[in-house]
């Protein structure tokens, strides 16, 4: 199947933005405009983007906390509801979900005795959304969903050796880098030469005292992957959903750093500016 193109939305991106300056920038309303304009499968791809909101979202109300991304695709209400019946969840999600449940009632039924409940919820949601994204219709979401799993297991794996820890329980999923991030002594983790963003990563995490500013370098990856991983796409699925990265990037700023967040709300219009998607 063909993918299909967007061009009345994508030549739309930019006035979404630019309707809002970084105060009132509002990241959920983009994405209402997105999903109303797609295909019922490229909302799907939509939604999975945002499912790793969701399960942060699970794993903090799961917790106790009072924490809640707005950025998921459901309320913090829903949430509630799905962890009783995840029944709008993705499919491993959703059998992780009730997996814990059932560890926790003791009556419960068995069906999810597949799921490794040894690890922790957070470790096994995260690796069952991951999952899910590996076979996402779009390739953009598996190949950044490769990386960002990736990115996040090295800085995790990172952390944990600084503070003299295993990196066992923080990294998430299986293949050959996750395993190689748990036994590896070396300082690049053995991987350099295969991860081309290795060093900027390791380098952010162990050198910067400063969290903001770590913080900022460590999106500046992200951000420069999302660039990466569309460079060719102008009209379809991939490259809104490359845009949809960005958005989120600039939404995380805005809450974090007023300053830092309109940077990264002009940089996103001067992306869309220099690719000239209307023109192509």
């Amino acid at each position: 199947m063909f993918d299909r193109n967007y061009y009345c939305l994508v030549a739309g991106l930019k006035e979404y933005s630019l309707d809002a300056d970084t105060k009132g920038f509002d990241p959920r309303a983009i994405v209402g405009e997105i999903l109303e304009e797609v295909s019922a499968r490229d909302a799907r791809c939509v939604r999975l983007l945002y499912g790793y909101y969701d399960c942060e979202n699970l794993v903090n109300f799961r917790k106790g906390r009072a924490a809640h991304n707005p950025l998921g695709n459901f309320s913090r209400e829903e949430i509630e509801q799905q962890t009783k019946d995840p029944d709008r969840l993705p499919g491993r999600m959703a059998a992780v979900v009730r997996a814990y449940a059932s560890v926790v009632d003791e009556d419960a039924d068995a069906e999810d005795a597949a799921v490794d409940t040894d690890r922790s919820f957070e470790n096994a949601l995260f690796a069952a959304y991951y999952e899910e994204c590996a076979r996402s219709k779009s390739r953009f979401l598996r190949e950044w969903s490769a990386f960002d799993r990736t990115l996040r297991n090295v800085s995790a794996a990172a952390v944990a050796r600084a503070l003299g820890r295993s990196a066992e329980g923080v990294v998430v999923g299986g293949g050959e880098t996750a395993q190689q991030l748990r036994r590896s002594s070396s300082a690049d983790f053995g991987l350099r030469g295969e991860v081309a963003w290795l060093d900027a990563l390791v380098a952010a995490v162990n050198d910067e005292e400063n969290l903001v500013e770590k913080e900022r370098k460590i999106d500046l990856i992200r951000w420069a992957e999302a660039d990466e991983l569309s460079t060719f796409d102008y009209f379809d699925i991939n490259a809104l959903l490359a845009y949809l990265v960005k958005v989120n990037i600039v939404a995380r700023w805005t809450r974090l750093d007023e300053a830092q967040g309109r940077r990264m709300f002009r940089r996103l219009i001067a992306d869309l500016d220099g690719r000239e998607m209307i023109n192509k």
